[in-house]
């Protein structure tokens, strides 16, 4: 059994920060669980481009409000807290905080911990 707090996440190299967001990684790929699970913060007005291309991701708001844009489809999405998507198909899209918005992501394949959006958006392949 694993057990992790987000206490003992905070201020270590698995607390990454952005412009606009931080991604508190509570479990990664050394953890060998073939998934990682973030609980990430973003600031009101944050806006962030991202096209995860080698990496599906599911987002599960908790609270605040925003848009996600499918910048493929042009379909923009209202996420308030119960709501989750799921980028099952690398969508290139658009985040757009409305208010401080937290959520929980999951990453398949699992993120190593100190990835950073490549210039696309993306990061690296695993």
């Amino acid at each position: 059994m694993l057990i992790k707090s987000l206490e003992n996440i905070l201020d270590t190299d698995s607390d990454v920060h952005g412009e606009g967001w931080e991604s508190r990684r509570l479990l990664l790929a050394d953890d060998d669980l073939g998934y990682s699970f973030h609980d990430t913060v973003m600031q009101e007005g944050a806006i962030v481009e991202m096209h995860y291309k080698h990496h599906i991701e599911t987002v599960y708001c908790l609270s605040g409000e925003a848009e996600v844009t499918n910048e493929e489809s042009g379909e923009v999405h209202h996420i308030t807290p119960g709501k989750m998507y799921v980028l099952n198909k690398h969508e290139r899209h658009t985040f757009k905080a409305l208010t401080e918005f937290r959520d929980i992501c999951v990453f398949t394949p699992a993120l190593s911990g100190r990835e950073t959006h490549d210039a696309d958006g993306s990061y690296p392949q695993a």
